[in-house]
């Protein structure tokens, strides 16, 4: 079965249960991966380490993304 024929057949189904198969494609593509997340934690504790030390300057999020 080709892509196509199954989008065909993910459109038939009511809204709320389209909605809750994209759910499931989404969450399947989205796997936590232990050591991409031991790596952001690790740089995390060393950014605020550097923050507390005084070694980095914090720019104010407004100035960065301006005022909304």
């Amino acid at each position: 079965m080709g892509t196509q024929e199954i989008a065909a057949l993910a459109l038939k189904p009511d809204p709320a249960d389209r909605f809750e198969l994209v759910d499931q494609i989404l969450q399947s593509l989205d796997r936590p991966d232990p050591a991409i997340d031991r790596i952001w934690q690790e740089e995390s504790v060393r950014r605020l380490a550097a923050h507390r030390a005084g070694k980095v300057r914090c720019i104010p999020a407004e100035e960065i993304l301006g005022k909304f």
